[in-house]
């Protein structure tokens, strides 16, 4: 771990950890500022009250031992000390008061931090290219930032509250106390220093310990998605993997639970051990004040004042020193949050010069286009070059692995080509913004997504911007077949898919998938995607399907990916992919004629059906 680390390098850290301090108060100000300036004004209150008690403690003491010194009646003591019990009085109702704005405060902006932080976590996922979601290490990142943000933001901003407030009260104290005697100050402030040392220490080795086991927690997260969600539940079943799966749960818990406990004793040993030397401290300076008192030299009213102090000024001082450990603590956990934030798409202009003008009669053009997946050293598409006219309808196919979706996934960029360029219209692909490129390409993939809402808003998704108008939504159903989906359930478009919430009705394969395809009818998109969106219809269902769809495309780029060469027939043009490149390109026709892979994986399918 960190043992072989010099001073140097752990003070370096702890500097590092406590300037995240400003940024996670800088989101406070951002979430609440309300919330935040009644936080301040708490922590300047609740550091002059503890004083002022002490003080007023004093004056009421000393104000009855004069008054039965000086033989005064009762009434007239009473009278005396009368406005000094008055403003104690007011000082705990300040004191409850404030405590309670404090919980308030802390309560309301909890909220809102947390709305804050999580939202800019999923903005940031939403910017990152797909390339980023298909790397353990992003995940790791990820799971990190997300695990404790809410809750590390919220206490680093509460521990630099008290801090202040510590801070406050100590210079308060700190008047009163090096008046009487700098070296009692010195030994109670000075007996704290171990045990803050200490935190400090098993608060660097807990990160660690965090991060480094990170895979094994995002291991305990499936696995616990494995075994209750409804995706996989039958699979369990049926295989028997409940119980195998639930004692790998249980061995990755119980070996990170060992750890942790082993940590926690560690910590709350010596924390101990040194907590014994403040309270040392503490009764040393408190037998001396009494020895003072019995000399003479100070009242008892200073007495119980100076008491009050001693007590007060070390618990201050801890406090002190816990919440600068507190920050750091959060400090090292929040670097996650930070670093995640400060991760940045790779997706850059493909030149500095102005945009180029369109133009309209050219279609989509793949220029030498390689790319790699991250971390893989074989090539998903290498030297590729494809012309794609601007009406034209071209299928895709090829064994699985041969880069048909990797091919369509650059198209839409969710991934950046590794070399080459790809041009719309003459313009380099990456000069579109990401919510123009939406604007204008559309695309189901075979892994499609089950929306566990209403059928209207699974439709409606397709084109966000026009979700809400019932009649394109129906238009767009009607097109894919979903009307008859609809036609079948109880409340029609408004009923509820899937099984996660009340009333909601599961479908068949079949059926989801009329639904994703309405999403693509739904926009009026200039290219049209289809990647393997119809493998769980059936063959006359899928011919079906595209002999709308062809009539919705017309005048539109279209891409096709289908392993039904009964539906591939249907493209003007067929490039059959291998191994990252086009081996051939050309009509249905043409590839027959040429005798060639499309010609034998024709004869393949074609003996399937005889």
């Amino acid at each position: 771990m960190a043992e072989g680390k010099g001073w140097r390098a752990r003070l370096r850290e702890f500097g590092s950890a406590l300037r995240n301090a400003p940024r996670a108060f800088a989101l406070l100000w951002e979430a609440d500022r309300r919330g935040a300036l009644g936080l301040t004004g708490s922590a300047l209150v609740g550091s002059i009250i503890p004083v002022s008690q002490a003080w007023v403690t004093k004056l009421i003491i000393d104000g009855v031992l004069s008054s039965v010194r000086a033989g005064r009646a009762p009434a007239e003591g009473l009278r005396l000390v009368l406005p000094y019990v008055a403003a104690e009085f007011v000082l705990i109702l300040l004191g409850m008061a404030n405590g309670q704005l404090r919980q308030l405060c802390e309560k309301l902006v909890d909220h809102r931090l947390g709305h804050l932080v999580n939202t800019r976590i999923m903005r940031k996922a939403l910017v990152l290219e797909a390339r980023y979601f298909e790397d353990p290490d992003f995940y790791d990142q990820m799971q990190n930032a997300r695990r404790q943000s809410e809750f590390r933001v919220m206490a680093l901003v509460r521990s630099g509250f008290l801090l202040a407030q510590n801070v406050l009260t100590l210079l308060s104290f700190a008047t009163v106390l090096l008046a009487f005697s700098p070296l009692v100050a010195l030994v109670l402030f000075g007996a704290a220093v171990p045990a803050f040392l200490v935190q400090c220490r098993y608060s660097q080795l807990e990160f660690r310990l965090e991060k480094w086991r990170t895979p094994e927690t995002r291991s305990m997260a499936y696995l616990e998605q494995v075994l209750t969600l409804d995706t996989t539940v039958k699979e369990v079943k049926l295989f028997g993997l409940g119980e195998p799966l639930l004692a790998r749960y249980a061995g990755i818990f119980w070996r990170v639970f060992r750890e942790d406990a082993a940590l926690a004793r560690g910590r709350s040993f010596k924390s101990l051990l040194w907590g014994l030397l403040a309270t040392v401290a503490y009764y040393g300076a408190y037998v001396w004040v009494i020895l003072l008192t019995l000399r003479g030299r100070v009242t008892l009213g200073e007495m119980t004042m100076y008491m009050t102090l001693f007590s007060q000024s070390q618990g201050a001082f801890q406090g002190l020193l816990e919440n600068v450990g507190s920050l750091y603590e959060n400090g090292l956990f929040l670097q996650n949050l930070f670093s995640f934030f400060e991760l940045e798409p790779q997706a850059a202009l493909a030149t500095a010069r102005p945009r180029l003008v369109e133009d309209p009669a050219r279609g989509i053009e793949f220029r030498q286009v390689s790319f790699q997946y991250p971390g893989r050293s074989d090539w998903a598409l290498r030297d590729l070059s494809l012309a794609i006219g601007p009406r034209e309808k071209l299928a895709l196919v090829g064994e699985n692995g041969a880069g048909k979706t990797t091919l369509i996934k650059l198209l839409t960029r969710l991934y950046e080509p590794t070399q080459g360029r790809i041009l719309f219209r003459g313009v380099d692909l990456r000069q579109f913004s990401p919510e123009e490129l939406r604007l204008r390409v559309g695309a189901i993939f075979q892994d499609y997504v089950r929306y566990h809402l209403p059928l209207s808003e699974n439709v409606g998704l397709g084109a966000v911007e026009h979700m809400g108008e019932r009649a394109r939504v129906e238009e767009a159903s009607r097109k894919s077949g979903a009307d008859e989906v609809a036609a079948a359930l109880p409340n029609s478009y408004d009923t509820m898919l899937g099984r996660w919430f009340d009333s909601g009705h599961e479908l068949s394969g079949g059926q989801w998938q009329k639904i994703a395809l309405g999403r693509a009818f739904m926009g009026e998109r200039e290219v049209l995607i289809l990647d393997e969106p119809t493998a769980s219809l059936d063959a006359k269902a899928e011919f079906d399907v595209f002999q709308r769809f062809q009539r919705l495309a017309e005048g539109k780029i279209v891409l096709l990916v289908s392993h039904r060469f009964s539906t591939v027939r249907m493209a003007d043009r067929i490039a059959v992919l291998k191994e990252g490149r086009i081996e051939e390109l050309g009509s249905h026709a043409e590839l027959l004629a040429g005798g060639g892979t499309y010609a034998r994986l024709f004869e393949l399918q074609a003996q399937g059906y005889r």
